[in-house]
């Protein structure tokens, strides 16, 4: 891969390592997220692997901002792999690839430190977003993907929604409306301009949310928020 250039205005352009077993949907992914370059910030693909046993090897080399993993994979599947590259590769944020016939993983991926969902057939904008998200700091969980897999719980889902609702009655009502705008996938930015509160608040407030709830990341708090039915319809 070539060396990462930094954006015109000196910020470094966000590095990816991109695995997926099929070259066409590498290629795909590598050009929609060349062409966001246009609307922000740089994203540069630094690595690619064809299983996940090389993601593992490529993600300890390069030390990408973002790991950008098929859920099924040769040699070793994502989610392990995803799990290999939060344990070896602390830096490195982790988000899926995925299709609505895989949500039945996505327990373990989040269990595992996965802080993205993005969908293969999902509007090009989206996947920018997300990566740009998680290479923040932040998560994206593509609302799509959160709504079919909270719908996917089928019978469980009610007891699940008590014991949700149960947990979240802990927070202020502050605290609920930033976790379920949270939940509908909005970054720090986007909750403070909603909210009309500065940044650096918002983020006290994610981190009281995420403490209360004895979660590990924001994609955990998004779970609870569907699951509590603090998410709220956004534009």
């Amino acid at each position: 891969m070539n060396e990462v250039r930094p954006a015109a205005d000196g910020t470094p352009a966000i590095r990816v390592l991109l695995a997926d077993d099929e070259a066409m949907i590498r290629a795909g992914v590598r050009a929609i997220l060349a062409a966001g370059a246009a609307a922000g910030r740089d994203i540069e693909v630094v690595a690619e692997a064809g299983d996940g046993r090389e993601a593992v090897a490529l993600a300890q080399a390069h030390r990408p901002d973002v790991a950008l993993l098929d859920i099924r994979m040769p040699l070793l599947d994502g989610l392990t792999a995803g799990e290999e590259i939060v344990r070896t590769a602390p830096g490195t944020a982790v988000a899926m690839l995925t299709t609505f016939s895989e949500d039945a993983y996505i327990a373990r991926a989040l269990a595992g430190g996965a802080t993205g969902f993005l969908l293969k057939s999902g509007d090009p904008h989206e996947l920018i977003a997300g990566v740009r998200a998680v290479a923040g700091g932040a998560a994206f969980l593509s609302p799509k993907v959160a709504r079919h897999v909270i719908d996917g719980f089928g019978a469980r889902r009610m007891g699940r929604g008590a014991t949700a609702r149960a947990r979240v009655e802990a927070l202020t009502p502050r605290e609920r409306e930033v976790l379920g705008l949270v939940g509908a996938g909005l970054s720090n930015p986007e909750i403070a301009a909603r909210l009309h509160l500065v940044e650096g608040t918002v983020k006290a407030y994610v981190s009281a949310v995420l403490d209360r709830l004895g979660v590990r990341n924001r994609v955990q708090a998004a779970i609870v928020a569907y699951e509590a039915e603090l998410v709220p319809e956004t534009d």
